[in-house]
């Protein structure tokens, strides 16, 4: 069957009143970014598909008639499109990204982990019991930030709290640049709610902890009950995994919803813009500082100091702020220290294998 891929291309106009046939591939998410990224001709020799599960030997991708797995790529992840060759899936394109989440590896190795790509918001998903983190939501919203990915706190079992307004104050209070909507997981309420962000066309994804309901959340999305889902553990109101791969799924109103499982550790890298981004009023003082290489600890003319001796600035947020900056700072060093290691490592060992083709 031959497909018209003439909706997939940049529209110059549309007539008054005409209907737009939205395709597959519109709900996916495919929009004039990625257009302008392609020619007609690549369109129809290699359709455009999304990858909406990676498994360890496989990805799963869908498309305009397409739905199948194929052989791994290197350095993609869920929510990046491809430009499927369908003779040899090896040789697919993997196209721009316009928003792209990662972290370190957890544990020991100095690894870089793709999380999520082209994700227009992240909902950063609390509960309001003893497990609401402060610190933690302001890791993922730097992350959310760096990534040019919208935040937005959702805050969930507010119907279990003695006190929801209390959670409700604090995650309010990490930015005003944050919208925060705070609701039951179950029934009606996220459609409604989370509305505005969850469009057609558009991709969201929800991260936080185990337990804290992003699987609920998805379900209340599509409608359904097809994700798994457990309750939290009574002794330390902490999360069961349930999830235990990120997953793109598509919902009824034509929104793609990216249901992640909990991260336990959340190390920043490469995330110095976001971190500004989100301490704005910190960044702006620390222009003002007297040294340029100011650490905003103990040097004489530091305007961060000064604001906290004066009560403009809370210091436990600024402690947050300075662990954030040097965690970034040591991990995106550390990072680019093993990235130089090995372009060495890499140039010696194919001047070894010249040298041995010539000797042969």
């Amino acid at each position: 069957m031959t497909r018209d891929y003439s909706t997939f291309l940049p529209q110059k106009t549309t007539p008054a009143g005409a209907e737009i046939r939205r395709s597959i591939i519109t709900s996916l998410g495919w929009r004039p970014f990625f257009s302008q990224q392609v020619s007609a001709d690549e369109l129809i020799d290699t359709p455009p598909v999304r990858i909406v599960e990676v498994h360890r030997k496989a990805l799963h991708v869908v498309g305009d008639g397409i739905d199948t797995s194929i052989r791994p790529l290197p350095n993609v992840t869920v929510g990046d499109w491809i430009m499927l060759n369908q003779d040899d899936t090896l040789l697919s394109r993997a196209l721009d990204r316009f928003s792209l989440m990662k972290r370190r590896a957890p544990g020991s190795n100095l690894q870089i982990q793709l999380i999520a790509s082209n994700i227009d918001t992240a909902f950063i998903v609390s509960s309001c019991n003893p497990d609401f983190n402060v610190a933690r939501l302001e890791r993922y919203i730097s992350l959310a930030m760096e990534a040019d990915t919208a935040p937005v706190i959702v805050l969930t079992k507010t119907d279990l709290a003695a006190d929801p307004e209390d959670y409700i104050a604090q995650a309010r209070a990490i930015s005003d640049a944050v919208p925060v909507v705070a609701l039951d997981a179950r029934g009606g309420a996220p459609r409604e709610q989370l509305a505005q962000w969850c469009k057609p066309g558009q991709t969201v994804a929800f991260f936080g902890t185990s337990g804290v309901g992003k699987s609920t959340l998805t379900n209340a999305l599509a409608g359904s009950d097809a994700i798994e889902t457990q309750e939290i553990r009574e002794d330390d109101a902490r999360g069961r995994h349930t999830t235990t791969r990120r997953q793109l799924y598509i919902v009824p109103n034509g929104c793609m919803v990216l249901d992640t499982p909990g991260m336990r550790e959340l190390q920043l890298m490469d995330s110095a813009s976001g971190i500004d981004d989100l301490f704005a009023d910190l960044h702006a003082l620390s222009a003002q500082c007297k040294f340029n290489d100011c650490k905003h600890t103990v040097e004489p003319g530091c305007a961060v100091r000064a604001a906290i001796e004066s009560g403009e600035v809370d210091e436990a947020r600024y402690t947050r702020w300075l662990k954030l900056k040097s965690e970034d700072a040591e991990n995106t060093v550390t990072m680019a220290m093993r990235k130089a290691k090995d372009k060495v490592l890499g140039k010696n060992i194919r001047k070894i294998q010249k040298k041995n083709k010539k000797s042969n």
